[in-house]
């Protein structure tokens, strides 16, 4: 299972981050309904979940989910584009779920485990951070379909087909070849579908993204993203692929990493404009946010900047970034480096002009309407 350096280089940090002093939502909100909303973020978590999670650091977790105001997260448990064909990641995941759960019975008044549409609710008005179990990736399910039901049981509710490599049921973004769903993964997705499984499609390649939106019955997940149009880079979506996802009902984050540039270290401004060419693209509601970085704040402290360089020199020799990108990318947006990160979003998007119906969309109901829609 992942341990704490894993959880904190699937979400977008290096391990020496820390929690920062600038929580915020101390007062009133920056935008006046975000309170009243249930906002969801597509890809999000705590260190606190990391198997080897020091409890030290709980407190400081603890206030950092109260902080962000968030309604729910999809909450990656694994594996994170590794190659675990066999009965080992089997076990692995199952123990981990297991550790989700410990840790929500422990924690029982700060977070609830979503298993249906209505615990969102629950959980916005106990003020509790819904979690939403996932895979990214679907190497723990393997050859076995039977999995699909069993791991629905112990509590995931979404599956991303792919990470960024090359598994048994297609190839993920890295891949050179881009050779789409096997027959596997076309099998896998309907199994998604029959049992009221969530098809995310997130770190596919062009092929596999395509082929999953035609391939699922039901209305699919971009879980995290960014738009190929304004960054031609193979980890973000084709406007095609957005418009074809937008047809069948599903819905697209926009991811807070540096996709969103090719250049620089991406700002508020970078997030914004994804979002509103995706609006442009595939409509108001079809549109989310996937951060893929952790909730609470990163300190960027001396340690922290040496292990982010470490980090970011492996992913460039991963392929996962460009030689020539700046040393010190961040996978997180600066400017936006607060837990309450989708308030002051909320209140840019307000504005620019958005109405507070779009932008309630877009934090979360849009999500909420995919997730509903699927598990019935």
């Amino acid at each position: 299972m992942p341990d704490r350096r894993g959880f904190l280089v699937a979400a977008g940090v290096a391990a020496a981050g820390m929690l920062g002093p600038r929580l915020r939502a101390a007062g009133a909100p920056a935008w006046p309904r975000y309170r009243d909303t249930i906002a969801i973020d597509g890809e999000s978590g705590l260190f606190l979940f990391a198997p080897d999670a020091d409890p030290r650091d709980a407190p400081r977790e603890l206030a950092a989910a109260r902080a962000s105001g968030l309604g729910a997260v999809l909450l990656s448990v694994g594996p994170n584009g590794r190659y675990w064909n066999n009965d080992a990641q089997f076990e692995r995941m199952t123990a981990q779920l297991a550790h989700v759960r410990a840790v929500v019975a422990k924690h029982a008044h700060a977070f609830r485990l979503v298993g249906e549409t209505a615990d969102l609710r629950r959980a916005h008005e106990a003020h509790q951070l819904g979690l939403i179990p996932r895979f990214q990736g679907s190497e723990p399910i393997g050859e076995d379909l039977d999995r699909v039901a069993l791991f629905r049981r112990l509590g995931i509710r979404v599956v991303q087909i792919t990470h960024n490599r090359r598994n048994l049921a297609g190839d993920g973004c890295t891949e050179p070849g881009n050779a789409g769903l096997s027959r596997l993964g076309h099998a896998l997705i309907e199994r998604l579908n029959t049992d009221k499984v969530v098809v995310d499609l997130a770190h596919g390649s062009q092929r596999t993204i395509a082929e999953g939106i035609a391939a699922s019955k039901a209305p699919v997940l971009i879980s995290h993203t960014g738009c190929r149009a304004l960054a031609d880079l193979p980890r973000n979506t084709t406007d095609a692929e957005l418009r074809a996802m937008a047809e069948r009902g599903g819905v697209a984050g926009i991811i807070f990493w540096p996709y969103l540039r090719t250049d620089t270290q991406p700002m508020a401004i970078d997030v914004v404009r994804h979002i509103e060419h995706a609006i442009d693209v595939c409509g108001e509601d079809h549109v989310g946010i996937g951060t893929d970085g952790g909730i609470a704040p990163i300190e960027r402290t001396p340690q922290f900047e040496q292990d982010n360089r470490e980090n970011i020199a492996a992913m460039v020799g991963d392929g996962i970034f460009d030689h020539g990108r700046p040393a010190d990318l961040y996978m997180f947006i600066p400017d936006l480096n607060v837990a309450d990160r989708f308030d002051v979003l909320a209140a840019m998007l307000s504005a620019r002009g958005h109405s507070d119906a779009r932008i309630e969309k877009i934090l979360g109901a849009n999500f909420a309407r995919v997730l509903g829609d699927v598990w019935g």
